[in-house]
């Protein structure tokens, strides 16, 4: 079983990813929708949030866990790995190497939350890699909850109007690559690429499955192909909401739990 966990429900798009890659794996999603979102939250309260989700998780039994949150990742994953004692993955690395990869201008761009782009994780990612890349990291904080609230067509003037507002300061500057440093952006790529045509985009979702995919393709594994979902606030509304990040998966209905008790 694997255990993934998110602020609110763009870890969903991770969870997508894994399942295609993993067929027959069973599966635990939290997402904290009653403290949502991490993004303006100090990096303190990010690692204090992110243990409790662990011991939640943890209880459940799972082989790996990936904290599918560009945020969490930033401010809490050296915490996680250190404390519990199954692989724990995060969004950074394997976005930081594909980008690191891809780029041809050696400029490359990273969008995320305002916690995400002030730790500077992804940038420190790529310069590990390469130092001479050039890392121009630009917030987007309006992107999440235009993702939650259902405003992903890539016509939508709304999202368009946050798009060209957040991201025109990266035209001009010759970047070819471009992180999509949290795990909702995804759901609005088209709108991103609207706005910077011909960049290419990297999904952190993506690419931090397929890593952690990779590292249990060659273990046995034992699954029923099942998805457990849990969340911190109400969870009517979950099964609606999170089919807009899982496509044509079936999600069904979350549990809530109260999770400061971990």
């Amino acid at each position: 079983m694997i255990g993934v966990f998110d602020s609110g429900l763009g870890g969903l798009t991770a969870l997508c990813e894994l399942v295609k890659l993993l067929p027959g794996e069973d599966f635990v999603y939290f997402g904290d929708t009653g403290r949502v979102p991490y993004g303006s939250k100090s990096a303190d309260t990010v690692i204090r949030y992110s243990t409790e989700i662990m011991r939640f998780l943890s209880g459940f039994g799972i082989d790996a866990a990936l904290v599918a949150c560009g945020t969490a990742s930033s401010a809490a994953l050296p915490t996680l790995q250190r404390e519990f004692p199954i692989p724990v993955f995060g969004v950074i690395d394997a976005a930081a190497a594909a980008a690191a990869s891809a780029t041809v201008t050696r400029r490359v761009g990273v969008i995320g939350t305002a916690t995400t782009v002030r730790l500077g994780a992804f940038e420190r990612g790529i310069k590990a890699l390469d130092p001479d890349i050039s890392v121009t990291s630009v917030a987007c904080p309006l992107f999440v909850h235009l993702v939650e609230d259902g405003f992903t067509d890539p016509d939508d003037p709304v999202t368009l109007a946050a798009a060209e507002r957040y991201l025109s300061p990266l035209r001009g500057i010759g970047i070819d690559t471009l992180i999509l440093g949290c795990t909702h952006y995804p759901i609005i790529s088209a709108a991103i690429a609207k706005t910077l045509p011909g960049v290419r985009l990297i999904s952190s979702s993506k690419t931090a499955a397929e890593k952690l995919a990779a590292s249990l393709r060659e273990k046995p594994r034992r699954g029923h192909g099942t998805i457990r979902c849990f969340v911190s606030d109400t969870p009517e509304g979950f099964e609606s909401a999170g089919q807009i990040f899982m496509g044509d998966i079936p999600l069904g209905r979350a549990e809530f739990v109260d999770i400061s008790k971990y």
